[in-house]
This record gives C-alpha cells, sequence and structure tokens, in this order.
C-alpha cells in the first residue's frame, strides 16, 4: 500500500543543509498498523507529510497503492489524497464554526451526495457522537473532538490513515478509545501509518519502526 524507498528530504536552514529524512526505506501493507516512534525532531512529521504526497522528497521514491504521487499534477495529486487517505492530527484541525455532523462531512466532495449524508450518520453513530452532532467544537470534550477528526479521516474509506501524534492532546482512557477505533479500521482492511511518542502504540501496532536524526534505527 506505502512504500519508501531510499527517500531524503533536505531543507536550506541558516545554518546550512538539514537533513530531515535520511535514506529512509520501509514498507506497509493493507491490514498493517505501523507505528513510527521517536523523539521530537527526529523526522516523523517530515515522514508522515511526504506519505500524504503534501511533501515532495529531494530523493528517493514513493509508492502509494502502486503509483508515485509526486509524478502527477497538483490537480492530480490532489484528488488522490481525497480517495486514498484520511488525516489525523495533535490539534485535531476541526472547523470551529461546523458542527460535528458538518466536520465529519467537510471531505466529502469525493462522494456522491446521498451517500455523503448516510455514511456521515453512520460515523456519527458508531463514534457515540449521536448527541453531540450538532454541537460545534468549542461544545465537545478533547476526546469528542478527535473522534469527530477520525470518523471525519474515515468518511471516504480510504485506504490509508495517516496519524500524527493523535492521542497526544488525550488521557489514557481516550487514548484508548483511538487506539481502538484504529486497529477496528486495520482489522477491516485498511492500513494505518501512526507517528508518535507514545509507547502505548506499539501495544497496538502490528509492527513497529524506532526513528533517530532522520534515519530508521530499529
Amino acid at each position: 500500500m506505502l512504500k519508501f524507498k531510499n527517500i531524503t528530504k533536505s531543507f536550506d536552514g541558516p545554518e546550512g543543509k538539514v537533513t530531515a529524512l535520511d535514506e529512509v526505506s520501509f514498507s506497509i501493507s493493507s491490514g498493517e498498523f505501523l507505528a513510527v516512534r521517536g523523539p521530537s525532531g527526529c523526522g516523523k512529521t517530515t515522514l508522515l507529510l511526504t506519505a500524504g504526497s503534501l511533501l515532495r522528497p529531494s530523493t528517493g521514491q514513493l509508492s502509494l497503492d502502486g503509483q508515485d504521487p509526486y509524478m502527477l499534477s497538483s490537480e492530480m495529486r490532489s484528488r488522490m489524497r481525497a480517495r486514498k487517505i484520511g488525516f489525523v492530527f495533535q490539534q485535531f484541525h476541526l472547523i470551529p464554526y461546523l458542527t460535528v455532523r458538518q466536520n465529519i462531512m467537510a471531505p466529502s466532495l469525493a462522494l456522491p451526495a446521498k451517500e455523503a449524508v448516510q455514511r456521515t450518520q453512520e460515523l456519527v453513530s458508531s463514534f457515540g457522537l449521536d448527541d453531540r452532532a450538532g454541537h460545534v467544537p468549542a461544545q465537545l470534550s478533547t476526546g469528542q473532538r478527535q473522534r469527530t477528526a477520525l470518523a471525519r479521516a474515515l468518511l471516504n474509506k480510504p485506504k490509508i490513515i495517516l496519524a500524527d501524534e493523535p492521542t497526544g492532546n488525550l488521557d489514557e482512557d481516550n487514548s484508548d478509545i483511538v487506539f481502538d477505533y484504529l486497529s477496528k479500521y486495520v482489522s477491516d482492511g485498511g492500513c494505518v501509518l501512526l507517528v508518535t511518542h507514545d509507547v502505548r502504540a506499539a501495544a497496538h501496532a502490528t509492527k513497529t519502526l524506532q526513528m533517530s536524526q532522520g534515519r530508521i534505527i530499529k
């Protein structure tokens, strides 16, 4: 489903070139939950953005569902993301003036209108948000916001979920809920790439990689 082959990403900094990813290679298939762990600044987020076709690598090749998204036009790459990738972030990135239902439906351009409405209601119920469906994010608990963000990521039935520290703002109970939802998505044939410093992620992942200074070290 996702393959990194000798990917390097470098940036020009005030003191010279900074290498965020250094010859990174790994692969992940459908039905797998891969956790990439490491300290802040080790390159985890750069890796995730590269995987999401949002940050072009300096060298190397990315394959997403058998295709290199960086060989596509910007418009085609955006369509590929909408169809195949769901994103979940630590800060939720919910639209503050939209309700739970409207936030979940936000990526629905990739679905017919009737199907989007039905799929949204299924997710609202599945994530236990029926009594919060008409509330805006400011009226939700932290755990409810993350459940809304995760439901939004699943709207288009993506082939892979890319998650950046999704439990970073959650207590242990709500973290376990998020991990349980991600694990169920994987058991249903999905694919998860999670970057985190949370040691509990390893208990839910089928494979764990350790990063340090832009490299996979373990």
